[in-house]
């Protein structure tokens, strides 16, 4: 590859980064996409090194004690954290990188890869919208969508940060407006 990158989008939970993110991995077929380290436990049909890295509580705080992560939350009572090997094994092979993160963790892979990161922040049409889809998703209860749309409006806060914003209003035009981004980015 030309020019390898490492594209961190993040969004509130329901604003369709997910969706946006799969028909683009088909698309860039020698892209990476980043597997996230987490101390959950496996569930069923999970592979480790697939899905997550599955560690023990125990490894995942020694590879914070070490320097090991380029970026690492503690949320809902489990780490998750995106694996500096990983990374650097990537782009050493000259491949992008595709990852699925929070704000801070896009914020914390600019910090570490300046040169190499673009950060892209999918935004809802509004806060109304993002509600509905989470109550479409029927997978949460009153409570947690309460926590999610509190989380949501310090996200879109912290996405002014990015280097672009994409409104997922239509899914088809989001795609279509971060294809656009990556083939800017990665034939630069």
């Amino acid at each position: 590859m030309k020019n390898p990158k490492l594209f961190a989008f993040a969004s509130p939970s329901g604003g369709g980064k997910t969706s946006i993110i799969k028909p683009l991995l088909q698309k860039y077929s020698d892209f990476e996409f980043s597997v996230s380290a987490t101390t959950r436990g496996m569930r069923p049909g999970e592979v480790n090194g697939k899905d997550y890295f599955f560690l023990t509580k125990e490894e995942f705080e020694g590879l914070i004690a070490s320097g090991g992560f380029v970026e690492h939350e503690f949320f809902f009572d489990t780490h998750y954290g995106t694996l500096k090997r990983e990374v650097d094994r990537a782009l050493a092979a000259g491949h992008s990188m595709i990852f699925d993160v929070d704000v801070k963790g896009a914020l914390s892979i600019r910090r570490m890869y300046p040169n190499e990161s673009v950060l892209i922040f999918i935004a809802p049409p509004s806060l109304e919208i993002l509600e509905q889809r989470l109550r479409n998703r029927k997978t949460e209860d009153d409570a947690k969508i309460r926590k999610r749309l509190q989380r949501a409006a310090m996200e879109m806060e912290t996405g002014k940060q990015f280097d672009v914003t994409v409104v997922n209003d239509v899914l088809e035009k989001a795609i279509t407006d971060v294809d656009t981004i990556i083939t800017e980015h990665i034939t630069s």
